[in-house]
């Protein structure tokens, strides 16, 4: 009979959240698969765990991903941690979860501080629907491709981010959601300096011109009101239609899908486009 995989969430930055269940499990487990084992080994240490580590990371996950699986199905049980939150969130916790589905492996979830619900839940945002898109690449294509698949999303946006991208990733929501829209920033969050800003995205671009962002952020972005105006200048709206032109469209069917994204008229589109390569020539 396999063992079980435990997905145990530990502090993102107060041990005193860290759950009485959570010790248990990790004090009744054969082994304890770690992001970084010598952060885990301070949190073990604090609470008189001793157990057995193995590294379980970004960059080891399909070797040691296949060693621990057969180990749960030799018997022994393991539980699974981040550095900070709940793993298989955001995480390549993911892909041990996966396999364990596939060899049919239990697995058992030890809840506790989750960074992108507790930063929701303070924002005072609709917390009624929202999307996770956790951090956004670091590949300018894929960033871009990313964050226009969301110019339409009605639902409130949580994303990470961390202190040194703020300011980019900021620009980049300007250039898609437009600088009105509502944004929190939850700062820190658990931890001695923690602070949630309330503001716009063009709020934000203006505070963190002159102070220098610091810590961990989780943004919670307003979803587009429906049926609203549209969002984006109408420059910004040929710009859309480059760039499905870029990716190999037509430039009907480029203005048609760009009409789509930002609410302006494609026959408008069409011949801005139009007219804007009669100049160029």
């Amino acid at each position: 009979m396999s063992g079980t995989l435990y997905l145990v969430a530990t502090p993102i930055g107060n041990l005193g959240d860290f759950s009485p269940r959570a010790v248990e499990t990790l004090k009744s487990v054969d082994f304890i698969a770690a992001e970084d084992t010598r952060v885990t080994l301070k949190l073990l240490n604090h609470f008189g765990i001793k157990k057995p580590l193995i590294s379980y990371f970004e960059h080891n996950r399909a070797q040691s991903g296949e060693k621990i699986i057969e180990r749960l199905l030799s018997g022994e049980s393991v539980a699974l941690v981040s550095d900070a939150g709940m793993p298989a969130i955001s995480d390549p916790g993911e892909d041990l979860v996966r396999l364990c589905a596939r060899e049919n492996v239990k697995v058992c979830a030890v809840p506790g501080p989750c960074a992108a619900v507790s930063a929701l839940s303070v924002s005072g945002m609709s917390t009624q629907r929202f999307t996770f898109e956790g951090f956004l690449s670091t590949s300018n294509k894929s960033r871009a491709e990313h964050l226009e698949s969301l110019r339409e999303e009605m639902r409130t946006i949580i994303i990470y981010e961390a202190p040194h991208k703020l300011m980019t990733t900021l620009a980049d929501l300007k250039e898609v959601f437009g600088g009105d829209r509502e944004l929190s920033l939850c700062r820190e969050i658990t931890k001695i300096h923690e602070e949630t800003i309330r503001t716009t995205i063009e709020g934000a671009l203006e505070l963190y011109s002159t102070i220098p962002p610091k810590g961990e952020y989780v943004l919670v972005i307003k979803g587009k009101e429906p049926g609203g105006k549209p969002e984006t200048t109408f420059e910004q709206a040929t710009e859309r239609v480059e760039f499905y032109r870029a990716d190999g469209k037509s430039l009907k069917q480029a203005a048609k899908l760009a009409s789509e994204d930002t609410g302006y008229s494609k026959n408008e589109l069409y011949n801005a486009i139009l007219e804007k390569n009669h100049l160029n020539t």
